[in-house]
């Protein structure tokens, strides 16, 4: 069935684009082949990381490619200043794209160097923000880059957050409450509910090789992760917690380990193919995701983990979407942030509790339909709608697109 639609290019502005791992950058993926696949033209723009051999890399050149329907630009930069990229051609490219007819802006913050780039526009353009998360812990970015910040959110049409209760933490989207709504993340869970061979193997190898309970944390290694909490937590409660992601505090983490005599029983995985987070997901008694400050503001691993039929156990941050998603005695357990003790505590209610676990995997595969990729990008059209100020036809139900 062809999609009857007006001709209109939707230009996303993400800092940067798997295969660069994040929940920023798998949300810009998966909203932007959805729209493709949903008949809008689309491109992302963003920042190149990798050099030649897909390594990363601080100077890179700029490239073009095509993921599915959707072509991406990742600009080169010759450097990386305190989160700002440099990247020279960027504020031409902007100009270059903004020029043709029906052109609409998606902007995915916190993002300084398109943020910055947004202001050497000579034209006014369709502008809708998604607001990941607030700029918590660099305090001199932060108020480096409010200038620019409200210059760029008072022109937009419309900011989105990816859940209501983070709009009441932030001091700052209050100021745009005329224009704020909300747009959870999307996700094609298509594979964690229906795992493939590869990732089934994989699950296997894993319960063999390792002592469970298996308990599994998904991430960046940086500090708003807390893993050091979990950790802290496995020196309380038996088996193995496997650790998938790369970052900063590795060496200080497993530091923290070996001093607590838990290093044995961590399995530091790094980068994994997607088909072993599938399998790791379901090899997981649960997720452990102890995120204690609002620069957390979802956690889409936990939609991911919910699919997977993988309980979670998250931090309750005060005003952040992360215990909205995973909630509470109905897909998971929600504990105190930087509480250690009660982590493992509620980890022993998995294992010790009768029917417990089997409640909220029932649960968790529910709650997780809740945010499926098709919803969330019709949902992305009616707040272009507004922006652009005309009409869209698009397909109204979740099984005219295939999986993506």
């Amino acid at each position: 069935m062809k999609i009857k639609m007006q001709k209109y290019r939707v230009i996303h502005l993400s800092k940067y684009y798997p295969p660069d791992r994040g929940g920023i950058e798998t949300h810009v993926q998966t909203l932007a082949k959805t729209q493709a696949a949903l008949g809008a033209e689309v491109h992302v723009v963003c920042v190149n990381g990798f050099d030649k051999q897909g390594d990363l890399c601080t100077r890179t050149k700029t490239v073009h490619e095509i993921d599915g329907k959707v072509q991406v630009t990742r600009l080169g930069r010759l450097g990386s200043f305190a989160r700002f990229d440099v990247c020279p051609e960027l504020p031409k490219k902007l100009c270059q794209l903004v020029k043709q007819p029906n052109t609409l802006l998606h902007l995915h913050t916190p993002n300084p160097t398109m943020l910055i780039a947004l202001t050497m526009l000579d034209r006014r353009v369709p502008l809708v923000i998604t607001h990941h998360s607030d700029v918590i812990k660099q305090k001199i970015l932060k108020y480096g880059l409010r200038p620019f910040e409200y210059l760029i959110y008072s022109q937009s049409s419309r900011v989105l957050t990816t859940s209501v209760p983070y709009i009441e933490g932030s001091k700052f989207l209050r100021t745009y409450r005329h224009k704020l709504s909300s747009l959870p993340l999307g996700l094609d869970s298509s594979n964690y509910i229906q795992p493939n061979q590869a990732a089934i193997a994989f699950s296997s190898s894993l319960k063999e090789k390792y002592k469970g309970p298996i308990w599994l944390a998904v991430g960046r290694l940086v500090y708003y992760k807390a893993l050091h909490i979990a950790i802290e937590a496995l020196s309380r409660v038996s088996g193995t917690l496997i650790v998938v992601g790369v970052g900063l505090l590795e060496q200080e983490l497993k530091a923290l380990a070996q001093k607590l005599g838990v290093d044995d029983r961590i399995v530091w995985l790094g980068h994994v193919s997607e088909d072993e987070l599938v399998g790791a997901y379901h090899a997981a008694t649960a997720l452990w995701f102890p995120s204690n400050v609002r620069s957390e503001g979802f956690g889409l691993v936990q939609v991911e983990a919910m699919a997977s039929g993988c309980p979670v156990i998250n931090a309750n941050i005060p005003c952040s979407g992360v215990p909205w998603v995973s909630r509470h005695e109905q897909e998971g357990l929600t504990v105190a942030i930087n509480d250690p003790m009660a982590l493992a505590k509620a980890a022993k209610r998995l294992l010790d509790e009768p029917g417990l676990r089997n409640r909220l995997v029932t649960g968790s595969r529910k709650r997780s339909e809740y945010f499926n990729h098709v919803t969330m990008a019709q949902r992305s059209f009616e707040f272009y709608e507004e922006a652009l100020g005309q009409e869209w036809n698009y397909m109204n139900t979740p099984q005219s697109v295939n999986s993506l």
